[in-house]
């Protein structure tokens, strides 16, 4: 089975969830290519038209499966292979996108949801939930003080990580320094940008917990990886967190009142003690996750034959 990915290649770079999924892929034969496109907005996606169709063409693709409406748009205006799309949330909670996601996604053979709440908003018929899943081999529990030691941050300080870049706006970082400010000296919110995949990792098993207060999520990627740490977690209740974290100890759940969340905060710095995360989240594995898109494929392959 030869697969396309298209997805974005305006970060300069393959989003690694995106990334680690295919490569989840090929170890059951799956022989994925990749169709990156540069261009920002609808038309300079669709100007990737015709180079699209020469890669379908050269590797004689069987099905296409794009990350993001957009790239799904991209991908049903040529009708020689099928074509899955999987819709992450930020496709669906901006209105603009949610419309041209919303056509892609009709004139797609399967839509794939990373949560139930952005499914819902769509509304597609012939569409299946999936989260993207997580390498858990790549993220486990580390000790902390030889994590801390080796980021060069220091041993006495509560820290928290925030789940993303302070000047990402759906993140809502306002939120949390608030919170942060409810809580007084001797804290540390550390930014979360410009770390590669180890460094996230030992970021994961340095800090107390992890802060999330977006205003709204798919299926954060982030939450997955630090319950694969053991890492304790607090957030606006958001995409599916509720149910990624459901029976997690020392992970919870905030409105968007600040001394909610300093609350929060506060009872898991008293707890002082790692989650049973991992163990609930093995269950998105990525080996486990390939192995029901792969049956998508598998489906709408069989179904192309008749």
């Amino acid at each position: 089975m030869r697969v396309l990915l298209v997805c974005s290649g305006n970060y300069g770079f393959i989003q690694p969830f995106i990334k680690e999924q295919a490569e989840s892929l090929l170890k059951f034969d799956i022989q994925v290519s990749y169709f990156v496109v540069i261009g920002k907005g609808l038309f300079g996606y669709l100007k990737n038209i015709s180079l699209l169709k020469k890669q379908i063409k050269l590797l004689n693709i069987d099905l296409i499966h794009a990350h993001y409406g957009l790239s799904g748009l991209l991908s049903v205006l040529q009708r020689k292979v099928p074509v899955v799309i999987t819709f992450h949330g930020s496709d669906i909670h901006i209105r603009w996108v949610r419309i041209l996601s919303s056509i892609a996604a009709r004139f797609a053979v399967k839509s794939i949801f990373v949560s139930r709440n952005i499914s819902d908003q769509l509304n597609i018929k012939n569409s299946v939930v999936i989260p993207c899943g997580i390498d858990t081999e790549k993220f486990t529990e580390l000790e902390k003080q030889s994590s801390r030691e080796k980021l060069g941050l220091e041993q006495n300080k509560n820290i928290i990580l925030f789940a993303s870049g302070f000047d990402n706006e759906i993140k809502n970082y306002p939120l949390a320094k608030k919170a942060m400010d409810l809580l007084g000296n001797g804290h540390q919110l550390i930014e979360l940008k410009g770390y590669n995949r180890e460094e996230l990792e030992l970021l994961l098993n340095a800090s107390d917990l992890l802060l999330l207060t977006s205003f709204s999520e798919g299926s954060p990627q982030i939450i997955k990886e630090a319950m694969a740490c053991n890492c304790p977690v607090v957030a606006t209740e958001v995409g599916d967190i509720k149910e990624v974290i459901l029976n997690t100890d020392g992970c919870y759940m905030t409105s968007f009142d600040p001394e909610d969340i300093s609350a929060k905060i506060k009872q898991v710095l008293k707890n002082k003690r790692r989650t049973n995360g991992r163990k609930n989240i093995l269950r998105l594995d990525n080996k486990l996750i390939a192995k029901r898109i792969i049956a998508v494929y598998k489906e709408i392959l069989e179904k192309k034959k008749f």
